[in-house]
């Protein structure tokens, strides 16, 4: 049986992705799967003259412009306008293989779930940073594969770059908590509830991330402090696997005072770690130049997560100061 997808975008200053990510959706061979709806959530440089490029040329597309109000609000008001059975999520970064909703039909009817996920890709257009980027967010020497890897550290949790789940799951659940890794709450929320939960690993999307390394340090910094939030949410879901980062950059620390104090050969195990990063890019990626950029990608997503992540542990928990931190808040709003 065919369903209907709503896919729902929130959208903050981002009218050339958007371009992008729309001019994906209307090459999909199944169009008659979706509607798509836009919320800007109070851009200053909206993409009302894109969606409207879209419309007139018939892509099945409404969009709202609302206050600034975050990410998570938006998402929820555009829930709260769909029609149809599904409600899919992608970010505004993200570029959709023509055959995705192709394949999610087919997937969904062989194995279906109540909530889903995909893993994320780097397309061929991709700079060598992004993709570059992309390893150092999917590899499992990084991240343990937790991000839709077919080897993972801990279960499955989708997130919002390319996330599905029920209309019903909707009506028992509720909308997404405004707060940092809200797709990780929602996903949490939906397995307490007692829905099912599962991973798709051939629906991936293309997801462009940060640009560069200056705003993809700033990105995963944030992460590394929600995932204190989280912690605080559901202290059981926290696992060995988020503490890797804050090992990475005490451990880090560790060597470079022991290597100045004592010996440089302090310093080996880190060189064998990096190196052996260097040898899984080459190999998965087969361009000397992405591996050769994803060795600092590494270092600046575990280093960035684990900073974040340490401060957050100091502020939120030994400190006992809250769950949100000014700096995240400003930021889930795109400022």
């Amino acid at each position: 049986m065919a369903h209907l997808y709503s896919i729902i975008i929130p959208v903050y200053n981002r009218p050339d992705e958007v371009e992008e990510l729309l001019g994906s959706l209307d090459r999909q061979t199944r169009k008659g799967a979706f509607e798509i709806i836009i919320v800007e959530d109070g851009s200053t440089v909206p993409c009302r003259p894109q969606a409207e490029k879209y419309i007139a040329q018939g892509l099945p597309l409404t969009y709202y412009y609302k206050e600034n109000e975050g990410r998570s609000i938006a998402r929820n008001y555009g829930m709260e306008r769909a029609k149809g059975d599904y409600f899919i999520f992608f970010d505004s970064d993200c570029v959709i293989p023509d055959d995705f909703f192709e394949k999610l039909e087919k997937m969904a009817a062989e194995h279906p779930y109540d909530c889903f996920g995909g893993p994320d890709a780097a397309d061929a257009s991709f700079s060598t940073t992004q993709k570059a980027i992309n390893h150092a967010m999917t590899s499992f020497l990084t991240t343990g594969g937790i991000r839709g890897g077919k080897i993972s550290l801990e279960k499955f949790t989708p997130r919002t770059f390319n996330m599905g789940f029920s209309r019903e799951v909707y009506d028992r659940v509720g909308g997404f908590r405004e707060m940092f890794s809200e797709d990780i709450d929602m996903s949490t929320r939906i397995r307490h509830a007692g829905f099912s939960i599962g991973l798709y690993p051939d629906l991936p999307v293309f997801h462009k991330r940060r640009v560069d390394f200056r705003k993809f340090a700033r990105q995963v910094y944030v992460f590394g402090m929600s995932r204190i939030t989280l912690k605080l949410l559901y202290p059981d879901t926290m696992k060995a696997v988020h503490w890797l980062p804050a090992i990475f950059v005490l451990g880090c620390v560790a060597m470079l005072v022991l290597a100045i104090v004592c010996s440089p050969w302090w310093l080996l195990p880190l060189g064998i770690y990096l190196l052996a990063i260097l040898i899984t890019a080459l190999c998965v990626t087969k361009s000397p130049a992405i591996a050769l950029k994803a060795v600092p990608a590494s270092i600046i997503q575990l280093g960035g997560y684990g900073c974040g992540f340490l401060k957050a542990y100091f502020l939120k928990i030994i400190l006992g100061r809250g769950r949100d931190t000014a700096e995240e808040i400003a930021l889930r709003k795109g400022k």
